[in-house]
């Protein structure tokens, strides 16, 4: 894939600064929040999605309803 010159750069930048997206919040399907952790904890949920086939958000869901229904 050949990259992008300068200008073709700029004016790109330009077209979606002046032309956002139009996005409908009703269609929209979840809402991704950003959680930081550290890198054992992310090494830890990577190694848990290789071996069990779900994401790293689903491994947290799950953990997390596990300690709701056990408090």
């Amino acid at each position: 894939m050949p990259r992008m010159t300068e200008e073709e750069a700029w004016a790109l930048d330009e077209e979606v600064t002046k032309n956002p997206p139009r996005v409908d919040p009703s269609k929209a399907r979840h809402v991704s929040r950003m959680v930081a952790i550290d890198d054992f904890s992310a090494e830890y949920l990577m190694s848990v999605s290789t071996v069990t086939h779900k994401t790293p958000s689903e491994i947290i869901c799950e953990m997390v309803r596990e300690r709701a229904a056990a408090s």
